[in-house]
């Protein structure tokens, strides 16, 4: 072997002296292009349902069964998912999601008919699964104590820039081109693409990167070392024994009520203001983007107020309990408020506060690498992210119900409120930030 190679297999480039390289922060970077990715892609149904529901002839209900219909598997397989990263790593995890989802977005094009288009939705969901819980397991390798905020960030705020870009995206190639399946051919081969870059850049351990030197191989690892002193002795119990924990199902549920925000407004926001405020596709596409922009920028605030926050020495604790409980009570008063105003451009402010908030709880991207052993990281997050599937799969298909029997969009809105009570009682009651579970 050569001299210059480390045990691993990655060329040492290091002299000594040399400041620690930025490779994790490149990966990261690559995270969240792959998240926004991930949300042009699944936000495409949601942005050319007004043309699919004309084209194919179905009402409100129907199109909930439609945009629900990829939560079923993608909140089935977040634990085979997370086991997956667990088992072979997140790096060709990521890469054999990423070029599947590709393939089920690209296939979309040629359906006939809400059925078969459901079924590659059920396909792009499977396909989607294990990209959370591996970026997850992710964070855990490669990021400090003081970076995991900005790490889980990063990861999550993929979920509202591409739900942003998604809406100009889709909706420009559609106006472009004059046809959603062109549009969703594109996304597709752009997301195919996308798995290759990430084989080039993801590494499932920084000693393995051939761009890290030994001096941030040394940092991070230093840091987990620190990290793994304070882990308990594990008991060496089954999975299924975390069900036993109050602070997994605080985790669980506050993920849940979440995304049943979140997704509320990804699956319904498009027709919302559609039907009642009157945007044609080219305004709710710019309506859309600034939405969920003011989200994917709250992200970011919200992980560098934890990473500086807790840098200057606060507890763990301290920092998610308090930054949890202002993003969840302002988040609620804003889309309670929607239900108020009748001013387009009032709805609109008001709908990106509630992103801007909420999406301070990215920082739940965190909460499996805090609470369980690095062991179980990958298996922690598909748990919480089942939870937020779960509310993926109901609300799209309650909100259809409720407009279409009412009428109405006020109920359904006073369910997102709701949802905002729920995640301010689970994640700052519900969840020991302090103690690691024993497993």
């Amino acid at each position: 072997m050569n001299k210059a190679m480390t045990e691993t297999g990655a060329p040492d480039r290091v002299r000594n002296g040399a400041a620690p390289t930025r490779v994790r922060w490149r990966i990261f970077s690559l995270m969240l292009l792959l998240i926004s990715i991930n949300y042009i892609d699944r936000a495409s149904i949601s942005v050319a349902m007004p043309l699919i529901s004309r084209e194919f002839e179905i009402g409100p209900a129907t199109q909930g069964i439609l945009l629900s219909s990829f939560f079923w598997t993608y909140a089935f397989m977040q634990i085979p998912g997370g086991m997956l990263a667990d088992r072979f790593g997140p790096r060709k995890t990521i890469v054999g999601a990423t070029i599947g989802w590709g393939f089920f977005q690209a296939i979309a094009s040629v359906c006939t008919g809400w059925i078969g288009l459901a079924a590659t939705r059920l396909g792009l969901g499977a396909a989607e699964a294990p990209i959370y819980p591996a970026g997850g397991k992710l964070n855990g390798i490669w990021m400090t104590q003081t970076e995991r905020g900005r790490g889980a960030t990063l990861l999550d705020g993929g979920a509202p820039l591409g739900s942003a870009l998604g809406a100009l995206v889709i909706s420009a190639l559609i106006g472009w081109l004059g046809s959603w399946r062109i549009a969703f051919i594109v996304a597709g081969v752009g997301t195919m693409f996308a798995g290759w870059l990430a084989w080039r850049v993801i590494r499932d351990h920084p000693r393995q990167h051939p761009d890290v030197n030994a001096a941030e191989a040394d940092y991070i690892e230093s840091a987990h070392a620190a990290d793994a002193a304070l882990e308990p002795d594990t008991t060496g119990g089954r999975l299924i024994h975390f069900l036993g924990y109050r602070s997994v199902w605080g985790m669980f549920l506050g993920w849940m009520f979440f995304n049943a925000l979140f997704y509320g407004l990804l699956t319904w926001m498009p027709n919302y203001l559609a039907a009642v405020h009157g945007f044609d596709i080219k305004e709710m596409g710019g309506a859309v983007f600034i939405m969920f922009f003011a989200g994917f920028v709250g992200e970011l605030i919200g992980g560098w107020l934890a990473d500086r926050w807790v840098g200057s020495g606060a507890s763990q604790s301290r920092v998610l309990r308090t930054l949890f409980a202002i993003a969840s009570i302002l988040a609620t008063i804003s889309i309670y408020s929607v239900s108020m105003v009748k001013n387009p451009i009032a709805v609109v402010a008001l709908l990106s506060a509630t992103l801007f908030f909420l999406r301070w709880c990215g920082l739940f991207w965190a909460i499996p690498s805090i609470i369980g052993t690095r062991k179980r990281v990958g298996f922690l997050g598909g748990f919480m992210n089942l939870g937020g599937n779960c509310a993926g799969i109901g609300v799209p298909i309650i909100v259809g119900l409720i407009v279409q029997s009412t009428g109405s969009y006020f109920y359904a809105l006073m369910m997102f409120a709701g949802a905002g009570v729920g995640l301010l009682i689970a994640s700052t009651l519900l969840i020991d930030y302090d103690k690691k579970i024993p497993i």
